[in-house]
């Protein structure tokens, strides 16, 4: 991969393990490892140099509690770390940051208070913060963005996927993570039409791709689409991709 495009591996921590879930069912887990600070350390063997790093608890409840874990991330392997999973407020932002974290991943505050969270983009720094519109379509065909870790629709909030795009660009988002949560976890492939549609909408924001990636194939079509990243989870974790493959290939 050329430089300006970053593999992301993926923990998401849940009760202290390493697990995935399908299509962000908290009901269908799969557990792939008890120690996450070893799984991280693997990946930066490898030659990762970023990690993407997911409280699932804190997603669902709130309150980011993986502050030892990011801290001995950090010291430990050299990784820089995007982070998030339940912040719901500037102290989350800066508690998080000065854990350690390189970024922090804003997902349902972004899509409930979208002018609080255009102003971290100022207080911190377009580096610091990646907004996450992660995203199902309904049956009307409309792109919906679920919060609480992806467990309801908040129909009073701001639910639709290009006006909040629209409002992050003009307001200077740098990154932008976005997952097609019905290919989440299912190594389905990543849905390629949705990142074309947000690049014609935001051609400046460098877009994070996840969601059903199951092969190096699929690693250079995010590239190919013009998306600046991918997201890597189960298929590292069940070995669909090996990992120095994909950052070398």
């Amino acid at each position: 991969m050329s430089a300006d495009f970053t593999i992301y591996p993926a923990i998401d921590v849940r009760d202290g393990r390493v697990v995935r879930l399908r299509q962000g069912d908290y009901a269908q887990e799969t557990r792939y490892a008890d120690d996450p600070y070893g799984v991280a350390r693997l990946y930066a063997e490898t030659g990762a140099r970023w990690l993407h790093l997911v409280d699932l608890d804190a997603a669902r409840a709130g309150g980011y509690r993986l502050e030892a874990l990011l801290y001995r991330i950090k010291d430990g392997t050299g990784l820089c770390v995007q982070t998030g999973g339940g912040v719901r407020s500037e102290a989350d932002v800066r508690s998080i940051l000065t854990a350690g974290a390189d970024r922090v991943v804003v997902g349902s505050l972004a899509v409930r208070e979208p002018r609080m969270v255009a102003g971290w983009l100022e207080t911190f720094g377009s580096e610091r913060i990646v907004v996450a519109l992660d995203t199902r379509r309904d049956e009307r065909g409309w792109w919906r963005l679920p919060v609480q870790g992806w467990t309801r629709v908040d129909e009073a909030g701001h639910n639709d996927l290009a006006s909040l795009l629209v409002h992050y660009a003009g307001a200077g988002l740098r990154h932008l993570l976005c997952t097609d949560i019905e290919r989440d976890g299912m190594l389905s492939g990543p849905n390629m039409d949705l990142y074309g549609r947000i690049l014609s909408l935001a051609p400046d924001i460098a877009v994070q791709a996840s969601g059903g990636v199951r092969d190096l194939d699929d690693v250079r079509a995010a590239r190919a689409a013009g998306c600046a990243g991918v997201v890597l989870g189960r298929a590292l974790l069940e070995g669909q991709v090996d990992l120095a493959e994909a950052l070398a290939c």
